[in-house]
Formats: C-alpha cells, sequence, structure tokens
C-alpha cells in the first residue's frame, strides 16, 4: 500500500489546488416565513382589536351605571322631599285651620247623652 501511495504521487504531476471563490449557497425561499409572519401580525391585530373593543364596552357600561347612579340619588332627594311634603300636609292642626278658615266647619262639640235615664 505505501508502494501505491508512493507510485501516484511519483507518477501523477503534483496539483496545485486554485482557490476560487466560495459557491453561494442558495437559501430556501424565505416566502414561508414571510406568510407566517403575516399570519402572525393579522392575528394579533386582530387580539388588540378585540380588547379596545371590550375596554369600549366596559367603559360605555361604566358611563351608564355613572347615570343611572346620579339618577337613582336624584330619586330618592325627591322621595325625600315628597316624604316631607306629604308629612306636613297631614299634620291634624294644618287640616283642621283649613277647614274652619276654607270651609266654614267647626269642630265638633263633644255633648254626652245619658242613656240610663
Amino acid at each position: 500500500m505505501a508502494r501505491a501511495a508512493a507510485a501516484r504521487t511519483h507518477s501523477e504531476p503534483a496539483r496545485t489546488r486554485v482557490r476560487t471563490q466560495p459557491r453561494a449557497v442558495r437559501k430556501p425561499a424565505p416566502r414561508r416565513r414571510v406568510a407566517g409572519g403575516v399570519v402572525w401580525i393579522g392575528a394579533i391585530a386582530v387580539l388588540l382589536a378585540g380588547v379596545v373593543a371590550l375596554n369600549v364596552a366596559v367603559l360605555r357600561l361604566n358611563v351608564r351605571l355613572d347615570e343611572l347612579g346620579q339618577e337613582r340619588s336624584q330619586l330618592r332627594a325627591d322621595n325625600a322631599k315628597l316624604s316631607s311634603e306629604i308629612a306636613s300636609k297631614a299634620a291634624s292642626g294644618r287640616i283642621a285651620t283649613l277647614a274652619s278658615t276654607q270651609l266654614g266647619l267647626k269642630p265638633a262639640s263633644a255633648t254626652y247623652l245619658d242613656l240610663r235615664k
């Protein structure tokens, strides 16, 4: 075997390697990556739009809740005012005064009948 190797080296002229520019290695088309990226961007955009829509809905509900709270406070104040007005108009002294002045009514006199006789 050593002879064959020695024979090859002596019989063939020595080759000098000429360095050429390395071949450009073809990369696979980046279309898959771009398409995948577009899909991800679209999915994220849809999710963000959903979050924004949800926030807008919550904001509208909060505004409506605030309006209803103010309306409830106003109704409670109105009810308290009406209750006070009813109490003042139902006072017996006021009714007796109105009956005597406007209607000319007089309080009934207390007459007692003795039914034993």
